[in-house]
């Protein structure tokens, strides 16, 4: 999807059958790509009352799909079990409401386990907030796995979570709550008790490096085929 692409509710756009358009995201597009995860969820939060705008977003995502039928995730036979997450957010980059997305994915070795690309439900009123509360969902997804790894005999002490912002990953470690932060509501703040458990740890990652940061907005071309790869998506070998 275009990076100059804002996806509104268009009221004065031109409506189309929203049966059509369910199908085509419902039955066509799913989410065995991560690749496509992201403009995926954007054209489904406007399945209720689609116009002609939001059909074309749908349609430039299939002729994507018929360009790139070479491309599938890796998973080599022989990979570590050394699990890492990344996580991203973006910051009030939804034009309806403002709200922002979290995108978080998770790798054993380097094999691509599990993504999601979600909105937020609440409304972040600082980047920090935002990005904070898209680390939580990341902690959220470690210790599931962490769990997973245990019913097989796999322990692993301390599941590394990658992450760009600074600030998220300052209040992530910090007991100390002051006025800019204690609007976050508490259930977030078990980040921090995972972080003082040594469950988890967050580490910063660039901002280009940070894989998860496909799921979560748009982006131009050359970042957007580097992401990619970093997702294990590449040319399947007959």
């Amino acid at each position: 999807m275009s990076t100059e692409t804002k996806l509104t509710r268009d009221e004065e756009g031109e409506s189309v059958d929203n049966t059509k358009n369910i199908g085509m995201i419902g039955k066509y597009l799913t989410s065995s790509r991560p690749d496509i995860m992201f403009s995926v969820c954007l054209c489904a939060r406007f399945q209720e009352d689609p116009k002609t705008s939001h059909l074309e977003a749908v349609k430039r995502i299939f002729r994507y799909i018929k360009g790139t039928t070479h491309l599938g995730l890796w998973y080599p036979k022989r990979s570590g079990l050394e699990t890492i997450v990344y996580a991203d957010s973006d910051h009030a980059g939804d034009y309806v409401d403002r709200k922002s997305t979290s995108g978080v994915c998770t790798f054993m070795g380097c094999c691509l386990t599990s993504w999601f690309s979600k909105k937020q439900t609440v409304l972040a009123i600082s980047t920090t907030e935002a990005e904070y509360v898209s680390t939580r969902k990341a902690c959220q997804q470690a210790l599931w796995m962490k769990q997973a790894l245990v019913d097989y005999g796999v322990r692993i002490d301390d599941i590394p979570i990658m992450y760009d912002n600074k600030g998220a990953i300052d209040l992530s470690k910090n007991l100390v709550q002051h006025s800019r932060t204690k609007h976050i509501e508490i259930r977030h703040h078990f980040l921090r008790d995972n972080v003082q458990k040594r469950n988890i740890s967050i580490e910063k990652v660039s901002s280009e490096d940070n894989i998860a940061d496909i799921l979560t907005k748009l982006l131009k071309r050359e970042p957007f085929n580097y992401l990619r790869l970093g997702l294990g998506m590449m040319e399947q070998i007959d």
